[in-house]
């Protein structure tokens, strides 16, 4: 059990290192990068079953006990969010196979795909803050050749945008682990638990906001979200689908892991509530704002962020299990919605709202797509959206925070608002007279997963949000994860 805690890890490395040696047989790397997605989705589920049934599967490096080795940790909060990752980046992948122009226009497209999922598997497994770094150096080097490898012209300016960003946050958190280190003297997150409580309260205090801040600029809260919508319409719409549904929900989930193993509160913490209220408006509004369907959609990665934050302040298991659905829930939605505006570009050769009309008529497919998808994203019921903020919102009336509950209320409502405005723009009208570009199936059919997972989520929302509020107390039990790692298995 404990080598299969590697093999997420291990895996897409060795396909990456496949698809590079065959860079000059397209068939050879997409039978590679698919059979590697398929090992990675079903080790995945695997360990949600193993872990949820038997313990924290705890993998030392090297075998060097803890603190001194690289522990893989695989708890119920990672192994959870490591299936739903692999359940998008399957479905992507599926999508950019059969998507005409992703090897012409990029040959070495699948090995860093592959070096993507890895560093994703690394982030979520990892129980060191320095191998934390490291993972989201392997996952961001190779977003960063995915979002710039067609930018060009205009596009040029927001794909810089991203990358300095990028490199900013990234030399912030090396200099928090720094500051970590020099005061506790480790980075293993288990011994952090417990020597972080020998350090000064202001200390430790600054230690905790740096670490949210540097997170927060990974997940896009509000105020550190400004380069987000810039940078993931111009993408590609595999890619943009990727970023959506995983790359900012990390940033989310470094943020759960650390605040609450390291910075633990014993009441609800006002000013990420404050954070989370700010993040839910402006993203809306901001979408709103747009007049093109990734842009609105790339605002509402934003707005959603913020439900999110807000389960997390709470710092109940309630209102943790509620924010844990809530980001499983949005790793599929959101990569489906952008999927189904990479459709709506494909046939139509734009996603502008001024430019496309009556796709609704003109590929009913699309639209079948799109509605659940959209309905879930407003938290409409009975789609998973609405199951993730209607625990959300009773972990809120529970915690006494009547404000932030009110403010997540007010932006559903707009998010539905801006879902309508997606309807009547695109979808909605008569189909124009121009040439119709065909749907090729693996597209279709990607796409058409993830609505189905979607779906069951919904249908199985009794089971997972049970399972999310096992993994919450894990996180909130005193001690647990730390008696876990340097014990072994628990």
């Amino acid at each position: 059990m404990k080598t299969l805690a590697t093999l997420p890890v291990i895996i897409p490395i060795a396909a990456a290192a496949l698809a590079l040696v065959s860079i000059r047989r397209p068939l050879v790397r997409r039978i590679v990068g698919l059979a590697s997605s398929v090992a990675y989705l079903a080790i995945a589920v695997w360990l949600v079953i193993a872990v949820d049934g038997s313990g924290t599967i705890v993998a030392a490096q090297g075998d060097w006990p803890a603190p001194l080795g690289i522990p893989l940790v695989a708890d119920r909060l990672a192994v959870l969010l490591l299936a739903t990752s692999a359940a998008a980046l399957l479905a992507v992948l599926v999508y950019a196979v059969a998507k005409p122009d992703t090897d012409t226009d990029f040959p070495g497209f699948h090995a860093v795909y592959q070096m993507l999922a890895a560093g994703v598997a690394l982030s979520l497994l990892t129980g060191d803050l320095f191998t934390l770094f490291v993972a989201f150096e392997i996952m961001l080097t190779a977003s960063y050749v995915l979002i710039t490898y067609r930018a060009g012209g205009s596009e040029t300016r927001s794909t810089i945008t991203y990358v300095v960003i990028g490199l900013v946050a990234s030399a912030l958190l090396l200099t928090a682990i720094a500051f970590t280190y020099a005061v506790t003297g480790t980075v293993n997150i288990a011994d952090l638990t417990d020597k972080l409580d020998n350090v000064s309260p202001g200390y430790r205090a600054g230690l905790g906001w740096l670490l949210f801040m540097v997170f927060g600029i990974k997940a896009a809260i509000f105020p550190l979200f400004f380069w987000l919508p810039d940078s993931y319409p111009v993408a590609p719409a595999p890619v943009t689908a990727l970023f959506a549904g995983l790359l900012t929900k990390i940033g989310v989930y470094a943020i759960v892991r650390t605040q609450t193993l390291l910075f633990p509160s014993d009441g609800p913490a006002t000013f990420m509530l404050v954070v989370a209220g700010f993040t839910m408006v402006v993203g809306v509004l901001g979408a709103i704002a747009q007049k093109d369907m990734k842009r609105i959609l790339s605002f509402h990665i934003v707005s959603q962020i913020g439900y999110m934050i807000m389960g997390l302040g709470f710092f109940t298991v309630a209102g943790v299990a509620a924010a844990i659905v809530f980001i499983v829930h949005q790793i599929i939605v959101k990569a489906a919605l952008f999927l189904v505006g990479g459709l709506v570009e494909h046939t139509e050769g734009t996603g502008a709202i001024d430019a496309v009309d009556g796709v609704a008529r003109r590929s009913p497919l699309i639209a079948v797509l799109f509605l659940p998808a959209a309905f879930s994203l407003a938290g409409f019921p009975p789609f998973s959206g609405f199951v993730g903020k209607l625990a959300l919102i009773e972990s809120g009336f529970d915690a006494g925070r009547w404000v932030v509950v009110g403010v997540s209320l007010f932006a559903s409502v707009l998010t539905l608002f801006s879902m309508t405005k997606i309807w009547s723009g695109v979808f909605w009208g008569r189909p124009g007279t121009g040439p119709k570009t065909a749907i090729p199936s693996g597209m279709a059919a990607a796409t058409a997963g993830l609505v189905v997972v979607s779906l069951a989520v919904a249908l199985g929302a009794e089971p997972l949000l049970q399972y999310a509020e096992r993994a919450a107390g894990d996180l909130l039990a005193d001690g647990a994860y730390r008696d876990v790692v340097f014990g072994g298995r628990g």
